[in-house]
């Protein structure tokens, strides 16, 4: 029963957060998070650009609020808004912002904009990163193109500390799916051997 419930919560969660981003528009929000406090429900919002979603006079928040409230059935929703420092480090930023270039400039330019990216990842400070691109991009027929620089775990312990993020780019020759994976320049990564030279 209790496992039911758990499972139950954890949906309504997902469909709250996807709405959040949906309502905002892409781009817009990285991560939300829903926290229950006794004087009612926390959304937190990592955003890159906290004051498109504030808006003037925080008039923003305040009818995404009313929205949560009247969809949701919130009793007493608290929106936080958590600034992310530096955008080329969160995957689901680059993700969003790579999908929104593709539909702005067209499928043609695709390689010029991941080759720029993932130059702005790695000068971030980035220790791995992995772009994905799937779909009908320069030709008639789908494929996928990859692009990477640095060091990337994709299996085993070390993995679990890599960001990944999904978007996709709605073009007039059709859908692309884009994957984005960042290796942070903190992350611990349980298998690396470090050298130490003795004297």
């Amino acid at each position: 029963m209790e496992e039911r419930k758990f499972v139950t919560l954890k949906k309504e969660e997902y469909k709250i957060k996807e709405f959040v981003k949906e309502y905002l528009g892409k781009g817009k929000v990285s991560k939300v998070a829903i926290e229950y406090t006794p004087v009612g429900e926390k959304v937190i919002m990592m955003t890159s650009k906290p004051g498109l979603i504030i808006g003037r006079g925080g008039e923003k928040i305040s009818k995404l609020t009313e929205v949560l409230k009247k969809k949701f059935s919130f009793e007493n929703p608290h929106i936080e808004i958590q600034e992310i420092s530096n955008p080329f480090l969160d995957a689901q930023t680059v993700a969003d912002d790579l999908a929104l270039n593709i539909e702005s400039s067209g499928p043609a330019r695709f390689k010029t904009i991941a080759y720029r990216l993932l130059k702005q990842i790695n000068d971030a400070g980035a220790l791995g990163v992995e772009i994905k691109l799937s779909g009908r991009l320069p030709s008639a027929r789908a494929r996928t193109w990859r692009f990477n620089k640095g060091y990337l775990k994709k299996v085993g312990d070390s993995s679990k500390v890599v960001d990944n993020a999904y978007s996709v780019a709605q073009t007039k020759i059709g859908t692309v799916g884009i994957s984005v994976s960042i290796l942070h320049p903190d992350a611990k990564i349980h298998d690396q051997i470090k050298l130490i030279k003795i004297n």
